[in-house]
């Protein structure tokens, strides 16, 4: 018997969760580890169990722990898992782990590794690369980083004295395929490495989503936002009186760059809350507390004709305890329900966290221009042009440099670009033409093609391509980074150089080669702020474009201000320092002259999250 059983209800109906042989309803938020610095677990999970929380539930990100090929899982630091767990614990908490593989979660990749997608064994004609099958290639990965992952989980098990009362199996699989003998094989590793605890799955609430997603000896729950009743209906349809449970009930919603930021209402959130614990289901709110995905780890969807949507950095999802900590009207409007349907006095949440002040600092420290920084990196010689992938990068930048015959006026095109493509055409007389390329639509300075002046003799052609988030749900799962092919007109260019930059952590810098003052092209800029002691703020570069920020090294995010909506980065107490902070702004089209320090965040327009 497990700590966490199941009462099956003979009459087809709901059945009940029991929690160590006792009657139990699940109250539980989904808080990420890896979208939250370590030194605030603590202080969150604790806001989750004022709302009236008993459980946690996180993903588990194999790509946050294992950066490289062959390398040893990171488990250290903000990646350790362990910890994780063991704070929950500590804090009184249950605990749900969704170790994946796959997690979606609007995490680069669905939290897969991308240097998967440079191993020729894993693609297919049909896809991107052949993940989550039972194919052996994909299989070999999944079991090696389970050989490592799985122990950490299994040794804080309620039977080994820790909180871990259930393990997920894969995610959302309905929603991809129907190999069931990829989750018989991921259900039995499981096992084997010593999971002993209930094993669940979760899926959309359709019979199609439900008969591709789960196996019949382990639990099944579904994903919604609204319509609970109908959503159970179907979960029982297919699975009669099984206990019923809302893996993901979608409270807010995640935004895309160039769209609106979505907001849920707090009392309808709170009302379909109130069905779901009166009629004795158990409940998971997607996000308790989002956090955010900080770096180069948010991901994107693709629309139906595969237009790239990529996420923001920001992950507040509008959770009723928002990206900063702050308790939302729908914390109180969720806390109110719980307390009313369990009858539990719930305790007092943390004071609110100090904030800095604001203020403006102008960008007049030294500049490194990023032409001047890739040209310091080896060349990688290929007849067609490599992908970020193919080069070992995570994500970043990658010049792409080769060279055209004129004379000649035509048309270059960037089929399938990754994603944010500057163009510069260098005649044989160093004149130069300009222009910004990219397949998607969410900021005006970037077109679809580039009409070139080619002059007589030879000139050069560098193309300067910056990634954005890998899809992370859908069948275009697998996409890959860089530039994929380049046409003059109805001709393939061949014969590339690339030079790339990993931007995933901020890279070594030589400062001492930097000049002082301005300049219009991508580059790095360097401030310093004072601070007499950490505090939360948020940064903004108001009159960049696009980029990166980094605070002492800590990458904090994407910004793009003409796309929005989000307009600063959540720069959280425990990345400062007392006295001097180092700012670095990656700026990857035209550098802004100030950097702001705000006190409050910038999250854009907001408008209703689309119905789930």
């Amino acid at each position: 018997m497990t700590f966490l059983d199941l009462a099956v209800s003979e009459d087809g109906g709901p059945g009940r969760f029991l929690r160590d042989g006792q009657p139990h309803t699940i109250v539980s938020g989904a808080l990420h580890y890896f979208r939250v610095p370590r030194a605030l677990w603590g202080d969150r999970l604790q806001r989750l169990a004022a709302m009236g929380c008993n459980t946690v539930e996180t993903y588990v990100a194999w790509n946050f722990h294992v950066r490289r090929p062959d390398a040893e899982p990171d488990l250290t630091g903000d990646r350790d898992l362990g910890a994780f767990l063991d704070e929950a614990g500590r804090q009184g908490l249950d605990v749900l782990v969704r170790p994946g593989p796959y997690i979606c979660a609007e995490w680069d990749l669905g939290g897969l590794p991308s240097w998967l997608l440079a191993e020729e064994g894993l693609r297919t004609r049909e896809r991107g690369v052949n993940l989550r099958t039972a194919d052996p290639a994909w299989l070999r990965h999944v079991d090696a980083w389970f050989d490592r992952l799985i122990p950490v989980i299994g040794s804080r098990q309620v039977s080994q004295g820790g909180p871990v009362v259930a393990v997920q199996v894969e995610n959302e699989y309905g929603s991809f395929g129907d190999d069931r003998g990829y989750l018989q094989h991921l259900a039995d590793g499981l096992r084997a490495r010593g999971i002993t605890e209930l094993l669940f799955t979760s899926d959309g609430p359709s019979s199609l989503m439900l008969r591709g997603g789960t196996l019949d000896d382990v639990l099944a729950t579904v994903n919604f936002g609204s319509r609970s009743t109908q959503a159970f209906s179907t979960l029982l349809a297919e699975r009669p009186g099984t206990p019923t449970m809302v893996m993901e009930f979608w409270n807010g919603w995640f935004d895309h760059w160039g769209g609106p930021h979505h907001v849920r209402d707090a009392q309808d959130a709170a009302a379909e809350l109130d069905t779901m614990l009166a009629g004795g289901h158990s409940v998971n709110f997607y996000m308790g507390h989002g956090g955010t995905s900080f770096g180069v780890w948010a991901g994107a969807n693709a629309a139906d004709d595969g237009t790239l949507q990529p996420t923001v950095s920001s992950y507040d999802y509008d959770a009723p305890i928002a990206e900063d900590g702050t308790l939302t009207p729908k914390f109180w409007a969720f806390r109110e329900v719980v307390a009313a349907r369990t009858g539990r006095e719930l305790p007092e949440p943390p004071a609110p966290a100090p904030r800095q002040r604001p203020r403006d600092v102008e960008l007049t420290g030294p500049v490194l221009g990023l032409e001047q920084v890739l040209d310091a990196v080896a060349p990688v010689r290929a007849a067609a042009p490599p992908s970020m992938e193919d080069l070992g990068i995570h994500h970043g930048v990658v010049r792409y440099r080769t060279e055209v015959a004129g004379p000649e006026q035509a048309t270059l095109t960037l089929p399938g670009v990754g994603d944010l493509a500057a163009v510069r055409l260098t005649g044989p007389d160093g004149q130069q033409q300009q222009g910004l390329v990219s397949q998607l639509r969410v900021d005006p300075a970037f077109v679809d093609r580039v009409e070139l002046d080619v002059a007589a003799g030879t000139s050069q052609l560098d193309v300067v391509v910056a990634s954005l988030g890998r899809v992370n749900f859908g069948p275009l799962l697998g996409d890959r980074k860089g530039l994929h092919s380049a046409r003059l007109s109805y001709q393939h260019l061949f014969g590339w150089s690339a030079q790339g930059l990993d931007l995933t952590e901020l890279p070594e810098l030589d400062w001492s080669a930097a000049a002082d003052g301005r300049t219009d092209g991508p580059c790095f800029q360097r401030v310093e702020l004072e601070v007499d002691s950490p505090a939360d703020a948020w940064l903004s570069v108001p009159d960049g474009h696009h980029g990166y920020l980094f605070l002492n090294g800590f990458n904090l995010g994407r910004y793009w201000n003409p796309a929005g909506p989000t307009q600063a980065l959540y720069a959280p107490a425990p990345l400062w320092r007392t006295g001097v902070n180092e700012v670095v702004v990656c700026e990857l089209v035209r550098p802004g002259r100030r950097l702001q320090v705000l006190d409050e965040p910038r999250l854009g327009p907001a408008e209703s999250a689309p119905a789930s």
